[in-house]
């Protein structure tokens, strides 16, 4: 028997701290990365190409999450700046690591440019495979290579490891990346398909489960209580199968995609509630389903599905869905449910055109 679906209610307080990162004035705002942003600015990284946008656009992505997430300067400043040396998966290098630390140690303290050192320099597929596997010592502390991470710097390392995939991935990485970490050598002449970027945008099928390892190894005793834990996954007690978020994600994708009757919206909204069940962590379904809802006219059932998705947008501060923006993912939401709360919703189709957030 298929359970009843419910919905997350709303965090008030979760909810609050994300509306005030959804302008990009917030870095502004923010004492201790707002001094830096111009500095790493001026190394060109508006305009350097990253997965689903520019390298700007993804380490802002990266601190946003770690703002939500209430991450102490250090760690926020890590997500900044997490790539800047370079890495084994990308050529980004924004400073050059045998010359420019003292530089970059001015500017951020000697706490923070250790972080991004290691960061950049530690084998994070090592670090990454470690940790799924449970190869955590007592202490907290896990050897990568020639390093040897201590349980604090483990702990940052998962949290911002975590808000970087969430940030960047989608379909076409879970092709060309696919496996992660162990990636095998596949010639892109035989996959030429694959290699197309961006394709279709889809969203991942295989990641998610993955960030929720990560997010679970926080529970190690050595670990817990280091940092404070992302609200994601029920601040980390929950974990995804693999099976589950591709299952959802295909899901979702026939809806999206139009492989759904396009008249009765009954099973559209059956594999909506389904992919909602097997992954309750992403808003996207959620929201999508929240709209079909109202088209139907069922207000309450639009409004629970609408708060679903605001509360998991407001636990991320990434899509899951990269097509759009997190930001206009929260703005429709927000409209959804204001919608289905005043029991107003266009019945034509141009006037979604007009349709608009009020003032509350």
């Amino acid at each position: 028997m298929t359970s009843a679906l419910t919905f997350a209610p709303l965090d008030p307080d979760l909810h609050q701290r994300a509306l005030a990162l959804l302008d990009d004035e917030w870095l502004a705002r923010d004492a201790d990365l707002a001094p830096v942003l111009p500095i790493v600015l001026a190394r060109g990284v508006g305009q350097d190409w990253h997965k689903a946008g520019t390298f700007r656009h993804h380490l802002v992505g990266v601190a946003r999450s770690l703002a939500l997430w209430r991450q102490p300067r250090d760690v926020r400043l890590l997500g900044l700046l997490h790539s800047v040396y370079g890495n084994a998966f990308v050529d980004l290098v924004k400073f050059d690591p045998e010359r420019e630390r003292a530089r970059l140690r001015d500017a951020v303290g000697e706490r923070a440019e250790q972080l991004v050192y290691l960061f950049c320099t530690a084998s994070r597929a090592q670090f990454v495979r470690q940790v799924l596997a449970g190869q955590i010592d007592a202490d907290g502390s896990v050897q990568v290579h020639e390093h040897r991470l201590p349980a604090d710097v483990v702990a940052a390392f998962i949290i911002v490891s975590m808000a970087d995939t969430c940030e960047q991935w989608f379909a076409w990485q879970d092709d060309i990346y696919s496996g992660f970490p162990d990636v095998p050598h596949v010639p892109q002449a035989a996959h030429w398909m694959a290699a197309l970027w961006p394709g279709p945008m889809r969203p991942p099928s295989r990641i998610y489960a993955q960030i929720s390892a990560l997010g679970a190894a926080l529970q190690h005793p050595a670990l817990k209580g280091l940092l404070p834990m992302p609200p994601v996954f029920e601040h980390c007690t929950r974990t995804l199968s693999a099976s589950d978020e591709a299952a959802a994600s295909s899901l979702y994708w026939s809806v999206i995609s139009q492989a759904q009757p396009l008249v009765q919206m009954d099973g559209a909204v059956a594999a909506l509630e389904h992919a909602a069940r097997l992954n309750p962590w992403v808003g996207e379904p959620q929201m999508v389903l929240a709209q079909l809802h109202l088209i139907a006219g069922r207000s309450q059932e639009a409004q629970a599905a609408a708060t679903g998705a605001l509360q998991c947008y407001s636990a991320w501060g990434n899509a899951w869905d990269k097509r759009v923006q997190w930001d206009a993912w929260m703005a429709w939401a927000r409209i959804l449910r204001q919608g289905a709360q005043t029991g107003a919703w266009p019945e034509r189709l141009d006037k979604l055109n007009n349709v608009a957030l009020k003032a509350a």
